[in-house]
């Protein structure tokens, strides 16, 4: 496993979301754009009850990162904001053993790590995880991100209140959601990838989040994780495999971590020189 080590980063200034944005995550938000009156919906949602619930939940519960309080975690929320050109959101802490970070909020969005997510990542895979969040700000995923984390609970009460018809309706909205929400990650690991400008600690973070036990770190090989990236690739040979993978992925908020890191290197090969290549100013 390779060591966290001090790099220079340069800012992307101009930056559009649609310069890195993933194209099945276009196709995947224009489809939920089109619903007529879902964003108005959605938004009156959070804006009334949601949001406000969960910050407030946030706020009371978890510690936020300030240069004073977890300052390396506050300096890459920093860098991220300078290189993506995004408003700099709060950040929190949470006790949580289970790896994981997320958005919330649409008028006010916030940051979420939790402690089992930091304390398995180095500092430039951290970095990688807070410029990811920052990647779905950047290109306004929070809306639908808050409402495809909650739309199966909304769907049932409905259901309960319609003797099952709401929640028979309502399950495509929440197929739909979901499968936004996988598009919208690879978009969000691009916005890392720009963040941290070296696909190693993107790499490292993808191989960890798939089965990295904190005593065996030191024993990962990166060679290793990309030929079984290959062997995903291969199985798609098999028409059955394809319905499996379908299958398996359908009630998922998150695209599998092999998957994740296919897409990005596929990115970083092709794409992500022609979204750097003209923006060249040092972040201090």
């Amino acid at each position: 496993m390779a060591s966290t080590k001090k790099r220079k980063l340069r800012a992307l200034p101009g930056l559009r979301a649609e310069d890195f944005q993933h194209p099945s995550d276009v196709a995947a938000t224009d489809a939920l754009k089109s619903v007529p009156g879902l964003d108005t919906v959605l938004k009156k949602i959070l804006e009334y009850g949601l949001e406000r619930v969960f910050y407030l939940d946030n706020i009371a519960s978890n510690i936020r990162v300030t240069d004073k309080m977890f300052p390396r975690l506050h300096r890459s929320l920093q860098w991220g904001c300078k290189i993506l050109d995004v408003a700099e959101p709060e950040l929190y802490v949470t006790v949580d053993p289970v790896p994981n970070a997320y958005t919330y909020g649409h008028t006010r969005p916030f940051i979420v790590m939790t402690t089992g997510l930091i304390d398995m990542l180095d500092d430039e895979e951290r970095f990688f995880v807070v410029a990811h969040e920052l990647g779905h700000i950047k290109c306004g995923h929070v809306l639908y991100t808050l409402m495809a984390r909650n739309i199966a609970v909304l769907v049932a009460l409905v259901g309960q209140a319609t003797f099952g018809i709401g929640a028979l309706l309502g399950q495509g909205l929440v197929f739909a959601l979901l499968e936004w929400q996988r598009k919208a990650e690879l978009s969000a690991d691009r916005g890392g990838l720009l963040c941290t400008q070296d696909i190693e600690p993107c790499t490292r973070t993808f191989m960890k989040l798939a089965g990295g036990a904190r005593s065996l770190f030191e024993e990962m090989d990166r060679d290793e994780f990309l030929r079984q990236i290959t062997a995903y690739e291969d199985a798609d040979r098999s028409d059955l495999n394809r319905v499996y993978k379908f299958l398996m992925t359908i009630n998922r908020t998150h695209p599998f971590a092999v998957l994740r890191a296919k897409e990005l290197h596929e990115w970083y090969a092709v794409g992500y020189p022609e979204a750097v290549a003209p923006k060249n100013i040092l972040v201090e």
